[in-house]
């Protein structure tokens, strides 16, 4: 931010439309009409940021009206709400306190704005990051009162519509920690169309020409989708207007990251992607004199529309799912039946107007918002009562910490009934013994197994949707760490770690003082890189395993050092590159910063100077040039380079986004880089000569390992080969794709175990 005198009539008069487009908002929207407290609020903050500006240069007021008219009118919160968005940067920003808000606008508002003050330093130690306690600090508040990580959702969200003033490093940092906690948060809330919009635009800032690129695709198959739900929807209005609804029939379209998203998890083409549109149907009810008629009513009506769609056309009896009997933990509630049209699949999502609104603006907003309380056994409060659980016993490693967290910010939800029949609903892939911890922290300790549907199975055994679970115990039965391998839940995998910390905390300091002396005898400095590197080496499950496991023997440390050394060393990589290209000449100057000037603002080159002596390509996902990448800066002063979308890069923009570093490739192609595909299809006599063939002889690719398997016909192959970038992988795939019996080629991330 800049200071300046004052603004110009010019910018005085937005300021003034943007707050009156704001008061409109409010007064069109069912609240009680507070006009007075929100032009005070405003009068409030305008004066507290007279003078200062944004990056972008605009008054730094727009913000906090910004971030009050997406309260007001995209999540639909009240005066409360829209006075403590108007405020939220007053106490962080300006000389004004906390006190000052109590004083001139009550407890609660000011309450609310303490809530949403950053806070500095941290609950974990001095290397924990500012990003982690402050998601940490919002999730507490949470449960004292719902609005404050509403306005939150509210003020990332103008933030990301403004990022584009910010550097790229700053960027990539807030983008990662957007889709890798905020948006998954929006979901869990039902803030669907937040969730959304945060999304499309992380991709937008973090992966540029992709997302152009099927932003195009979308526009160029528009006409074409129009036309198919026109002739889709045609007979269904018929029938509907016969039934004498007060209905709405509109077409969704996937969003652009939902599409990507697909596209990389399934190693699809765009062409292969059947449901890009969803047929929505929302319908409205007149007044009833009840609340409980009129949810009798929208049930029976959704079922009525269900089978109108149904008479018209062949529905998928795997692929009906009843949330209006039984709504997600977020509160979204639709009937959704997917039908055949012309060959392909549609889904039609049948909604009442209430129901549109909480999927929509999350189940939140409609709740005892103005209070800050919720119904007692909402599943949402029952959510919000878990995080305070893990949050009651944080991890001391921030990533996990944020690991636990994220956990529960599941979108997959399946419903699982107690013995006496009580519906809990849980994380898709949960087990019995997530079961035993969601019913309570002792059964989960003593848990020996479970009877799902009256037949005995294992506490490892993964639930699904209509279980019902009896879970069985043992007085004598104590937790072992390898019940850490098999539960999914963040708060069973929270409970258990408690308790490991607990049980262990001696053998943990012992481990620990005895790795910190082996370090510092061998002048070896203990960062992440060493321990995550000695975590995977001997195969430890976490940093309390590997201490555990150091000061009970399991673990020699005799072999560390030459361990880390050549993982530091940038290992077989940088050996290839001097094998097959010698030493290199060194490029411009400018591309060979010395390691202790780099400089966080700018955005460096990867060359083949930089990448032997200042940067390592990260094993979690092997970057290769054309792969959108971004670099993070490690203790000891080197780069390790990402793709954008790694989930190990995504962790580190949300927990260390200071050490966040831009980067790009070199256009150079004189460097090898290894890269793994991964091809399946239908076996037959000489593929796999075929395949070395193309990969040799016609595209002479270096091939460094082939293996392939065959079962019933069908064929798994994998080949580690180096290659100069995306563009040799994409042509070769190309001609791979020529052989017929070939159905799919995906790059993998990660080379497999050498098992």
């Amino acid at each position: 931010m800049s200071e300046t005198s004052s603004f110009s009539p010019a910018e005085n008069e937005a300021i003034d439309a943007a707050f009156q487009a704001l008061l409109q908002e409010y007064l069109d929207s069912n609240h009680r009409k507070k006009v007075e407290i929100i032009q005070k609020a405003f009068n409030f903050a305008n004066r507290a940021h007279k003078g200062i500006r944004r990056r972008s240069g605009e008054p730094y007021i727009m913000h906090p009206i910004a971030v009050a008219r997406i309260c007001c009118a995209e999540i639909g919160l009240g005066s409360t709400s829209i006075c403590s968005a108007l405020l939220h940067d007053v106490v962080e920003d300006t000389e004004y306190t906390v006190d000052d808000i109590n004083k001139n606008f009550g407890p609660k508002i000011a309450s609310i704005v303490e809530g949403l003050t950053k806070i500095s330093g941290g609950i974990f130690g001095v290397q924990a990051s500012a990003q982690t306690e402050n998601f940490r600090r919002l999730l507490l508040t949470m449960s004292e009162d719902i609005r404050v990580v509403l306005i939150k959702m509210a003020d990332r969200l103008h933030n990301m519509r403004t990022l584009g003033v910010m550097l790229p490093s700053k960027q990539y940092k807030i983008a990662g920690e957007t889709m890798y906690l905020y948006a998954p948060l929006a979901n869990r809330l039902g803030l669907n169309r937040i969730k959304t919009e945060l999304e499309n635009l992380s991709f937008a800032y973090e992966h540029p020409d992709k997302y152009k690129e099927i932003a195009t695709l979308l526009e160029s198959n528009a006409d074409q989708m129009r036309q198919r739900f026109d002739e889709f929807a045609a007979p269904i209005k018929v029938k509907l207007n016969q039934l004498g609804l007060d209905y709405v029939i509109k077409a969704r379209i996937k969003s652009i990251y939902s599409i990507w998203n697909k596209m990389q998890t399934k190693g699809l083409k765009f062409s292969e992607i059947y449901d890009l549109m969803a047929v929505r149907i929302i319908f409205n009810l007149p007044e009833q004199d009840s609340e409980a008629i009129r949810l009798q009513e929208e049930k029976k009506k959704c079922w009525d529309v269900y089978s109108a769609v149904t008479e018209l056309y062949r529905h998928h009896p795997d692929r009906i799912r009843d949330w209006v009997s039984t709504p997600k933990a977020n509160g979204y509630q639709a009937l959704h039946v997917t039908t055949m049209f012309k060959g392909e699949w549609i889904e039609v999502q049948i909604r009442s107007q209430r129901m549109d609104e909480i999927a929509e603006k999350g189940l939140a907003a409609h709740w005892k918002y103005k209070t800050g309380e919720f119904e007692e056994e909402s599943e949402l409060n029952k959510w919000i009562v878990t995080i305070k659980e893990i949050l009651d016993n944080p991890d001391p490693n921030a990533i996990d910490f944020l690991d636990t967290i994220k956990m529960n910010l599941y979108s997959s939800e399946i419903f699982v009934f107690t013995p006496k029949g009580d519906i809990k609903i849980m994380a898709a892939g949960s087990t019995a013994l997530d079961f035993a911890f969601e019913l309570h922290s002792e059964l989960g300790f003593h848990c020996i197994g479970a009877k799902v549907n009256h037949k005995l199975v294992p506490m490892s055994h993964v639930l699904t949707s209509g279980d019902q679970v009896e879970i069985l115990t043992s007085k004598t039965q104590q937790p072992k760490p390898e019940w850490l391998n098999f539960v999914t839940t963040g708060k069973a995998k929270s409970k258990l770690q408690s308790r490991f910390r607990r049980d262990n905390k001696d053998l943990i300091k012992l481990g620990e003082d005895a790795l910190l002396e082996y370090l510092h005898k061998h002048r070896i400095n203990p960062d992440n890189e060493v321990f995550e590197t000695l975590i995977g080496k001997f195969d430890a499950k976490s940093r309390e395993d590997l201490l555990v496991k150091i000061a009970t023997g399991e673990v020699s440390l005799n072999d560390a050092e030459s361990v880390i050394k050549t993982e530091k060393g940038g290992s077989r990589l940088v050996r290839y590159w001097k094998e097959a290209f010698g030493s290199g000449k060194s490029s411009n100057k400018q591309d060979n910063q010395p390691i202790n000037t780099i400089d966080l603002k700018k955005t460096y080159r990867l060359t083949e100077e930089t990448l032997q002596h200042q940067c390592r390509l990260a094993d979690c996902c092997q970057p290769i040039p054309g792969d959108d990448v971004v670099g993070f800066l490690e203790d000891n002063g080197h780069i390790s380079v990402h793709k954008r979308q790694c989930p190990t890069a995504m962790n580190l923009k949300s927990t260390y986004g200071s050490r966040i570093v831009s980067l790009e490739w070199a256009t150079r192609r004189e460097l090898s880089f290894p890269a793994i595909i991964e091809l399946r299809g239908i076996d037959q006599v000489g593929l796999v000569s075929q395949v070395a063939r193309i990969v040799s002889d016609e595209m002479a690719v270096n091939m460094t390992r082939v293996v392939f398997d065959t079962k019933d016909g069908i064929f798994k192959g994998s080949i580690e080969l180096y290659v100069h970038d995306v563009e040799d992988l994409f042509n070769l795939n190309k001609k791979l794709q020529g052989i017929k019996s070939i159905q799919s080629i995906v790059r993998q991330e990660k080379r497999q175990s050498n098992a």
